[in-house]
């Protein structure tokens, strides 16, 4: 099994399709891997939750949701619960977000008070809080033990949040380009600090921050990617993509070292931001993906549209075996 400390270039260009699922309904509207187990979870518009096992490359459950639909997913620190934002009905209810429990397929906890679509939704990394943005202009702090929410920050446009990976501090995009980051034991006395996108005032559409919190990755409206320092705020480097119909995904590397991301023409492209290069593409066989992932703890990433497809490095040992995956019941496609 290739080590993630050891990501290369060389490995990187060997990544294929390991596994594809496409019994799907619809479009697959978000998916999270969990931070400890070989675990991935989606979300998709035929109302369905899915689980996954990332090491078999098997599909453990489906539990259906038509009363409340499923758009944003996350794990909770338990590898059987997460927490969803509903689609239907948010005028009738207003259960915006359920706390999942998956092994029994049960509503563990309703929270209540988003007035429009949740469009990002996160985990603390280090807690029971998780933090959600939604098109009412709002991003609410929750905590899973209790339903009333805990903070609200109101906002401009479009919000996007993301904690980094020690749950010291979390990040709000807002529209203009404006990046606030936030203490999370006292957000409630505002931002610590702002930064600019210089030049780009789209909506962000999503935040990452790196494993070793120093870069921040923005992906926006306008098909553009950038890769920020995480302390300073500037630019490290910026990418340009093909138009897309849909709201795109990119993902940092576990090591930091590159980006992946989905794109308009129906590629996905991977850049080295250390050295500002692009180091391949490849045809994602789906269309243009609208969700992506690395798993965090393997050499795999995930990419997804109406289709599911999970990537693992071509060695000569197999795809399978040098990304230390077995393939129980893999499904492929005319590639």
């Amino acid at each position: 099994m290739t080590a993630l400390s050891e990501l290369t270039d060389d490995i990187v260009r060997s990544m294929t399709v390991g596994a594809v699922f496409s019994d799907f309904g619809g479009q697959i509207n978000s998916l999270d891997f969990h931070r400890k187990e070989d675990l991935l979870i989606t979300a998709s518009e035929d109302d369905s939750i899915r689980l996954f096992d990332i090491a078999n490359g098997k599909l453990l459950k489906t539990t259906y949701h038509k009363r409340h639909g499923a758009d944003r997913i996350c794990f909770t620190h338990h590898p059987h619960s997460v927490i969803c934002s509903s689609i239907h009905n948010l005028d009738l209810h207003g259960e915006s977000l359920r706390y999942l429990s998956i092994y029994d397929n049960r509503c563990l906890r309703y929270f209540k008070g988003h007035k429009e679509r949740v469009v990002s939704l996160c985990m603390s990394p280090v807690n029971d809080s998780f933090m959600s943005g939604s098109l009412d202009h709002n991003v609410r702090i929750w905590d899973l033990r209790v339903n009333a929410c805990q903070g609200i920050l109101h906002l401009r446009g479009r919000p996007a949040v993301a904690y980094d990976q020690q749950g010291l501090v979390f990040a709000v995009a807002m529209e203009g380009g404006a990046i606030k980051l936030f203490d999370s034991r006292y957000f409630e006395k505002g931002p610590f600090d702002t930064f600019l996108v210089g030049g780009d005032t789209a909506e962000v559409c999503d935040i990452k921050f790196s494993n070793d919190g120093k870069s921040m990755l923005l992906t926006t409206t306008s098909n553009s990617i950038y890769v920020l320092d995480a302390y300073g705020g500037e630019k490290r480097c910026g990418f340009n993509l093909d138009p897309s119909p849909t709201a795109m995904e990119a993902t940092f590397t576990p090591d930091g070292q590159y980006v992946v991301s989905g794109s308009g023409d129906g590629n996905l492209h991977v850049w080295h931001i250390n050295e500002l290069n692009k180091v391949c593409s490849w045809d994602s066989h789906i269309g243009v993906a609208s969700c992506l992932k690395w798993a965090p703890r393997r050499v795999m990433f995930v990419a997804a549209s109406s289709v599911l497809t999970l990537w693992i490095p071509n060695n000569r040992g197999g795809p399978a075996e040098a990304a230390g995956v077995q393939i129980e019941e893999q499904v492929t496609l005319n590639l």
